[in-house]
């Protein structure tokens, strides 16, 4: 292996070291393979809609099933058009960054968005 160590891709901790053919971050605990590392990078950056089709920045997309909104007292509605969402790492499953009109910005998963 080189001298310098690619840092922690959950936590991103700079201090990540070898433990045999592992390498483990302190902070997380995270154990990864270092080839394996660039193949889960490369996975990660395609994200697909619940139908399958590829999404990217800028696309617009519409709301596949009714879901009910923390803190609002309306439902997000089957249809709604969401327009220019942004692609962004995922948090708890949540890998789309949008404005929605009329509830303002929040998260969504992929898998309930169709792209239009």
């Amino acid at each position: 292996m080189s001298d310098t160590l690619p840092p922690c891709p959950v936590c991103a901790c700079e201090y990540s070291y070898e433990l045999g053919e592992l390498l483990v971050c302190p902070e997380c605990a995270n154990e990864w393979s270092p080839d394996q590392e660039t193949a889960e990078t490369e996975q990660a950056t395609i994200v697909k809609d619940a139908v399958g089709n590829v999404l990217a920045d800028g696309d617009t997309v519409s709301i596949t099933k009714t879901m009910k909104v923390k803190g609002s007292p309306q439902d997000l509605k089957i249809g709604t058009k969401v327009r220019n969402i942004r692609l962004i790492t995922p948090v708890n499953g949540h890998d789309i960054d949008a404005k929605v009109d009329g509830f303002g910005p929040m998260k969504l998963k992929s898998s309930i968005v169709k792209k239009v």
